[in-house]
């Protein structure tokens, strides 16, 4: 593996990941110091009740290149996905879930899928999702109800492992989604009517090592739904 970008920004979105942070964290450590020329990480800790935020913390003193944004109480993914956004330095910003599911060395194929199609965002795509039949069924009903409303066609909108660049940030200042499951979609939306390029790729997507996901509570998908039909009439 050789350095294959300049500057690039990770984020990683937290809620009671004590068991997976360290370890996600520091397998992206290893393959940033060979990969990228200058980078940082941003541990965005949504009010935890473990000891993530203690987690995060220490590894922010051992290291001046991770910093900790801390949401007090928990405000939801779509908050986190925002501070990590907005909060990132660099040209190019990557985020992947805390939990340690995603192969975070897969990094480099985002990198060369973005230098050889000039793409402004390249999304991963699960190969196959170590998920319930539940939540692959659920993921589908609500990219048909996206495609239908607003004519977006991916593969895999939620997953979890996205290159973007800082370009495409700046242009989108105002996503509104905090609670619910709806922050990816709305800033996939966006970002194709403005005209960026969205390339994907396939990832590997591991079981979940610890603890348990919260994006299948039925109040985040109620909410999730909510935000859906309300950009749809904001922007028809």
């Amino acid at each position: 593996m050789s350095v294959q970008i300049a500057q690039l920004s990770v984020f990683f979105p937290a809620y009671n990941e004590q068991a997976n942070l360290g370890s996600t964290v520091s397998k992206a450590i290893k393959v940033l110091e060979e990969t990228a020329e200058a980078w940082e990480i941003l541990i965005v800790d949504d009010g935890s009740r473990d000891k993530t935020g203690e987690i995060a913390k220490k590894l922010a003193r051992q290291d001046g290149r991770i910093r900790v944004i801390t949401h007090t109480p928990n405000r939801g993914y779509g908050a986190s996905f925002k501070s990590g956004f907005y909060g990132s330095r660099f040209p190019w910003i990557c985020f992947t879930d805390s939990d340690g599911q995603f192969e975070f060395s897969e990094i480099t194929n985002f990198i060369e899928t973005q230098r050889q199609t000039g793409a402004d965002l390249v999304i991963g795509y699960y190969k196959k999702r170590q998920v319930s039949k539940f939540k692959i069924i659920t993921s589908r009903m609500w990219e048909l109800a996206v495609a239908i409303l607003f004519g977006l066609r991916v593969r895999d909108i939620d997953c979890g492992f996205k290159l973007v660049s800082k370009k495409v940030i700046d242009e989108i200042p105002n996503l509104e989604s905090e609670r619910g499951a709806f922050i990816s979609s709305e800033f996939l939306i966006k970002a194709k009517r403005k005209g960026f390029k969205i390339v994907e790729i396939p990832v590997t997507h591991y079981p979940r090592p610890a603890g348990k996901g919260t994006g299948r509570n039925i109040n985040v998908i109620i909410k999730s739904f909510i935000d859906l039909f309300r950009l749809w009439r904001k922007l028809r």
